[in-house]
């Protein structure tokens, strides 16, 4: 079973083939395909292949699924005894990616 690790809106994530993922925003439509050119390192039943950093001519390609906004995070504000108070929300962009392949 081949999988690889890649690196994509800043976070490194360990893939194969026919694995859903959630991702920070990329651009596309659903149905469209997306290739993650950084991978750090790919591994195979026949060994493991480590980059410094990248492995040279790796790739691993994949279909978007969904595109949506994430859980909400709430954050609050308060300073005592000033009668002060804020809450804030933010929900943060995400596509979803199924991998379909690992190069």
């Amino acid at each position: 079973m081949s999988y690889a690790v890649i690196k994509t809106g800043g976070k490194q994530y360990r893939v194969s083939p026919g694995v859903q993922l959630t991702v920070e925003k990329l651009d596309g439509e659903v149905g469209q395909s997306v290739e993650f050119t950084e991978v750090l390192m790919r591994g195979a039943d026949g060994g493991v292949e480590v980059g410094s950093p990248l492995v040279a001519g790796a790739a691993v390609k994949g279909v978007i699924v969904g595109q949506g906004r994430g859980h909400r995070i709430l954050v609050y504000k308060k300073k005592r005894r000033k009668n002060y108070r804020r809450r804030h929300g933010h929900r943060q962009w995400e596509t979803t990616v199924r991998v379909t392949a690992v190069e």
